[in-house]
C-alpha cells in the first residue's frame, strides 16, 4: 500500500471530522461524558479494527480517548488509515 502525500492527506481531512495530521499520523481525541462510555467506544472500534486487520494506537486518559492511525509497514499514512478513520467516526459519532 502506497503512502499518501501530505497534499492527499490534507485533501481528505475535511471529510474526516475531528481528525488531524500530527507527527506523520492521523490523530483524533474524543472526550466522552463518562469513563465507561469511552471504554465502550474503544471496544466497538476494536471490533471493527480486528475485522479490517488494521489496528489504531489507542490512548485512554480518564474520559478522553485518542486514536492514532499510521500504517507502520508502509512508513506513513495510507488509504487504509483513511478508511479506518471513517470507521472510527461511524462508531463514535453515532
Amino acid at each position: 500500500m502506497a503512502v499518501l502525500t501530505d497534499a492527499q492527506v490534507d485533501a481528505a481531512l475535511p471529510n474526516l471530522p475531528g481528525w488531524e495530521r500530527a507527527d506523520g499520523a492521523l490523530r483524533r481525541s474524543i472526550k466522552f461524558p463518562a469513563f465507561l462510555e469511552g471504554i465502550a467506544a474503544v471496544s466497538r472500534v476494536a471490533e471493527r479494527a480486528e475485522e479490517k486487520d488494521h489496528h489504531p494506537d489507542i490512548d485512554i486518559r480518564w474520559r478522553t480517548v485518542t486514536f492514532v492511525l499510521v500504517t507502520h509497514s508502509a512508513g506513513g499514512i495510507t488509504e487504509n488509515d483513511l478508511d479506518m478513520a471513517r470507521e472510527i467516526n461511524q462508531v463514535v459519532d453515532d
